[in-house]
């Protein structure tokens, strides 16, 4: 199965259930300002993530535009993850929502602007090529209980796989299996210097 009818099924099918996970909702205790220069295009892009109140999830602001970190709003790139809606693009989101989930921060604002008023297309910061800008920064604000409006606090819910998935484009693949914890194990292959990586992780 190929990324874009991977991303149709998991819309279309029963694929992942949510569950409760009898932890709170989190959300960032203070705000975070970060910039830097982008991979893609070289420009300057500035970044400030607000907390936000349960429910309202991981979403992106751009030009007063709000783009949920959904895989409803994925589109195919090059070499990036990019988000998209209404004719405005967000692009390299993949380092920046991988330490907002590493973290457990499941609520944030996260306001994006270009140095040009006129883009319609934004990238967030690359700064050394991995998420550790963005952990270092989180863990220096922390983060706290998320509220909704009423001052009330909402349990996590997190989402399960029912039943084996397969992705695959050119050489390259994807499988994931039903498990009662994040085990991820993933390799590259370097033919041309005869070398195999593989790497483990559990979370």
């Amino acid at each position: 199965m190929h990324l874009s009818a991977a991303i149709n099924s998991f819309k279309s099918s029963n694929l992942i259930s949510w569950k409760t996970t009898g932890k709170l909702q989190q959300t960032l205790a203070g705000c975070i300002e970060l910039s830097g220069k982008t991979l893609q295009s070289g420009k300057v892009s500035k970044v400030k993530i607000w907390p936000g109140f349960t429910g309202q999830g991981r979403y992106f602001e751009f030009h007063s535009n709000l783009i949920p970190a959904s895989i409803d709003f994925v589109r195919e790139s090059l070499l990036c993850t990019s988000l998209c809606k209404d004719g405005y693009k967000i692009r390299t989101v993949e380092h920046l929502l991988s330490a907002l989930e590493a973290k457990g921060i499941d609520n944030c604002r996260i306001q994006i602007q270009s140095l040009d008023s006129e883009d319609t297309e934004v990238e967030v910061p690359i700064f050394d090529g991995s998420a550790n800008a963005w952990v270092e920064a989180i863990e220096q604000v922390g983060r706290k209980e998320a509220l909704d409006r009423c001052g009330n606090n909402v349990e996590k819910l997190a989402p399960y796989l029912s039943e084996p998935f397969y992705v695959s484009r050119n050489d390259s693949f994807m499988v994931s299996f039903p498990a009662s914890k994040v085990h991820i194990s993933c390799g590259i292959d370097f033919p041309k210097v005869n070398s195999f990586v593989l790497w483990y992780a559990d979370c």
